[in-house]
């Protein structure tokens, strides 16, 4: 039986009880959401509190995603307003951004567009290049990298450079056949 790759199909199957199905969504939009819980400024402990928030009400709100194919983006506003009211639990009065706001919806369709063709042109690139960035999207160091890839420390560095090159051609070969 093949895997499912659509979001959509994934959501349905996890839904389902599938493991399998839980794992592809957290490989395919996890680093994502670490990349969105310390874009909002948390420490490591809390991009994961947030991180494992978003999981959590995913679960909860399983059956009635309005939008399953936009399962990624919904992880992602949901990962947002977790780290949000973690940073305003922890700063009261310093951050003053209303997570109840909905961003400007041309906004946020470009913006969702723009996160898919990058993570779908990482997913298309050559190991180790696909997991490098994955893990650089989680903003792990170079040490950890090195051991989750089994690559020497001075490496990595070169080999993030040389997938960033890869990805920038790409996305530009990209945007010229657009």
């Amino acid at each position: 039986m093949r895997e499912p790759r659509d979001p959509a199909e994934l959501l349905k199957s996890a839904a389902d009880g599938d493991r399998t199905a839980w794992d592809l969504l957290e490989s395919r939009f996890g680093p994502r959401m670490w990349a969105v819980a310390r874009v909002c400024g948390l420490n490591e402990a809390d991009a994961a509190d947030a991180v494992q928030g978003a999981w959590l009400r995913l679960l909860e709100h399983l059956h009635t995603i309005r939008e399953p194919s936009g399962v990624g983006a919904w992880l992602a506003t949901t990962t947002r307003r977790e780290a949000l009211l973690i940073a305003r639990r922890d700063s009261p009065g310093i951050l003053s951004v209303d997570v109840a706001s909905d961003p400007d919806p041309a906004a946020a369709v470009l913006e969702a567009d723009d996160s898919r063709l990058l993570w779908k042109t990482v997913s298309d690139l050559k190991e180790p290049c696909r997991t490098l960035l994955q893990l650089v999207a989680t903003d792990m160091g170079s040490q950890q990298m090195a051991v989750r890839l089994g690559m020497p420390v001075g490496t990595v560095g070169p080999t993030r450079i040389r997938c960033l090159e890869k990805l920038r051609t790409l996305i530009s070969l990209q945007e010229t056949v657009q």
